[in-house]
């Protein structure tokens, strides 16, 4: 038997604690507040078939919405809230019944896979695929002060202007944050995200 501690992060849920323990949905949220030590109840070994790393990043990019403030896109609110995949996907299906009936806000969520850099306008977020990093310089300068929150797992993303990124620490999905390019972008980070970041870059990298 192992604990994670803390309650304070229970809201990351979508819902409460005992309502996604009866329905059984959305159990891949459980894994993600876990991941970040945020929950304080026991969680007994093999309990349940460990997550794949891609549907644990799944789950962050849902959290991640609801932690991040967007600058208001005139006066015209879009229907849905889109977590974007450029590139390759190497979410599978997960990535879609984590979305499955989510919202943000007052808006829906929904994931979308892209292959052009004229449709990144349309994201919230955007996940660039490994097989994007001999393009990342172009990809970061079409995304150049856009308010569209950028995730990759490309190694040194978050040093090439890269918001979040994905790190693997004592073999648990963890993540980086560049502080400076949210800011440029008009994207305000909430503290409590960036307590839980392994490290917070805020002096401006280059490029930025």
């Amino acid at each position: 038997m192992k604990y994670v501690h803390g309650t304070d992060f229970l809201r990351i849920l979508p819902r409460s604690q005992s309502t996604a323990r009866a329905s059984g949905l959305r159990p891949l949220l459980l894994v993600v507040a876990i991941a970040w030590g945020l929950l304080s109840v026991p969680v007994a070994d093999g309990q349940s078939p460990k997550p794949t790393d891609y549907e644990v990043k799944a789950a962050y990019l849902y959290n991640f919405g609801r932690f991040v403030d967007w600058p208001l896109k005139g006066t015209n609110v879009a229907a849905s809230f889109a977590i974007c995949v450029l590139g390759d996907d190497p979410f599978g299906q997960a990535l879609d019944r984590i979305l499955a009936g989510e919202t943000i806000g007052r808006q829906r969520v929904v994931a979308r896979r892209i292959s052009s850099l004229q449709m990144l306008g349309d994201c919230e977020i955007v996940f660039i695929s490994s097989s994007e990093a001999n393009h990342l310089g172009k990809i970061m300068e079409a995304l150049d002060k856009s308010a569209v929150l950028t995730v990759s797992d490309i190694p040194q993303f978050s040093q090439r202007r890269g918001m979040i990124q994905f790190v693997l620490e004592e073999n648990r999905i963890r993540f980086e944050v560049n502080l400076t390019a949210a800011q440029r972008a008009g994207l305000t980070l909430s503290s409590e995200l960036l307590k839980v970041a392994t490290v917070v870059r805020k002096s401006p990298q280059p490029g930025d």
